[in-house]
């Protein structure tokens, strides 16, 4: 499958999964979980067609690992970065590294000195545990900048932290206390 194909499949992915199931009438559980055969069918009624070889593909070779395939490949998710508020991905928390990494671009700086990282229209704040990726998220609107989030300080004054199926670090909120600056 070349490349263009790829991307197109994993951005209407993104799209029906994590925003907009409703755009082809397709229902996803509490979980996030869709039917595979549905997904495949509603897709192609609403002109994007692929199929389960195809969607392996895209699964196995996004390199964020936006999604999943349950256990038996009947059932596919967005692993995160949901906007739908009846679906719940993570529950279980985890402790985080003391340091966790969020890109971004300059525009939003003054809006995150005064108001802290917030979810905004996503269920969680997302983090990268290493500066790369963190470099990568942020490049995708211009020239990134990483901020550092004291995670373990964060941690310890009560803040739950959760670790998505692809290693993306969530949170609801950061406050400003808790984010250094550098060179800003």
């Amino acid at each position: 499958m070349n490349e263009k194909n790829t991307k197109r499949i994993s951005k209407f992915l993104s799209l029906i999964l994590r925003h907009q199931p409703e755009k082809i009438g397709l229902t996803l559980d509490i979980n996030g979980w869709a039917l595979l055969d549905e997904l495949i069918t509603k897709s192609e009624n609403n002109g994007v067609s692929f199929t389960k070889d195809e969607l392996d593909f895209v699964i196995k070779t996004n390199d964020k690992q936006r999604f999943s395939f349950n256990e038996d490949k009947t059932k596919i998710r967005a692993n995160q970065g949901h906007s739908l508020k009846n679906v719940t991905i993570v529950t279980e928390t985890k402790t985080p590294p003391p340091f966790l990494y969020h890109g971004t671009v300059a525009k939003f700086i003054p809006s995150i000195k005064e108001n802290g990282l917030q979810k905004m229209s996503r269920q969680h704040v997302h983090l990268s545990s290493d500066l790369e990726t963190a470099k990568k998220v942020g490049s995708r609107r211009g020239k990134p900048i990483i901020l550092t989030v004291q995670s373990d300080d964060m941690h310890k004054k009560g803040f739950k932290f959760f670790l998505s199926e692809n290693g993306v670090w969530l949170t609801s909120f950061i406050p400003t206390e808790f984010i250094k600056f550098e060179d800003l």
